[in-house]
């Protein structure tokens, strides 16, 4: 199985030099990451192309025009520039644990998505708090400090906690992974959803539609999450009422997806 992380960002070098240094420092390392890049300026493709440099996998950077919060499109762009046969989604703002790619390996199954969990890093730890930061007693010591929010999330078990549903609690791209062929089975992401929120919903109940099941998994395969303020959530409410369309009417397809790019493979700007 190929395992491809796909990364959106804009403009957050910051972030995003910590979540791609985190992918160098795992137990087992994706067979490929591409940066989805939702318009971002020249400092965020020099930083890919130095992780890049050093990675012992292959990093794509895949690039559209600033246009405002296009993170569905970004996504589909970002898929349609691997052929993996597994998809593992997460956010520039998300440091992974050091076991995420092999936890997501072994949880992967067929029939199923994984949902995933986070860890909040607070503000108070945010602006120094990276890779090194995730050992035992370093997150011991976070903990005790309260800089750290839903904290359990940090312990790592031998064997995760499973539970499967058809419930769209919690459910988040910042930490989640899908077979290539269920994800284009649906289309992809709904390009229709522009602005912060729901797009990841939304994609689920396609999902659920398709037959595909909820596989929740917890103490392992966790992200810390860097604390930032919210995105302008100025157009959620239409956002949630394309959710509520999507789920009232069974159809698993959405017009507007990914497959206008699965004939641009290598011709997206990637480097």
């Amino acid at each position: 199985m190929r395992l491809a992380v796909v990364v959106p960002t804009y403009n957050r070098p910051h972030f995003l030099r910590r979540c791609l240094e985190g992918y160098l420092h795992q137990r087992c390392f994706p067979d490929e990451l591409v940066v989805a890049d939702d318009g971002s300026g020249p400092e965020t493709a020099a930083l890919v192309a130095e992780i890049g440099g050093v990675a012992p996998f292959p990093v794509r950077h895949v690039w559209h025009e600033d246009r405002g919060f296009r993170a569905a499109a970004a996504r589909n762009r970002g898929v349609a520039a691997t052929d993996a046969d597994y998809l593992l989604f997460t956010d520039d703002d998300c440091i992974p644990a050091p076991r995420f790619v092999a936890d997501h390996r072994a949880a992967a199954e067929r029939g199923c998505f994984v949902q995933g969990h986070r860890v909040l890093v607070e503000a108070a730890a945010t602006e120094t708090f990276d890779h090194r930061d995730l050992t035992l007693w370093r997150l011991a010591t976070l903990v005790a400090l309260n800089r750290l929010g839903n904290a359990k999330h940090c312990l790592h078990l031998p064997w995760p906690v499973v539970h499967r549903s058809r419930s769209l609690d919690g459910i988040r791209s910042c930490n989640l992974a899908v077979w290539r062929d269920d994800f284009l089975a649906v289309n992809g992401f709904n390009e229709a959803f522009e602005g912060w929120g729901k797009e990841d919903s939304e994609l689920v109940v396609r999902l659920f539609h398709q037959g595909v099941r909820r596989k929740d998994v917890r103490f392992q395969a966790a992200v810390f999450h860097l604390h930032h303020p919210e995105f302008d959530r100025g157009r959620l409410e239409r956002n949630i009422r394309m959710l509520e369309e999507a789920q009232a009417s069974g159809v698993a397809w959405c017009e507007r997806g990914v497959d206008q790019y699965l004939d641009e493979r290598g011709a997206n700007g990637d480097g």
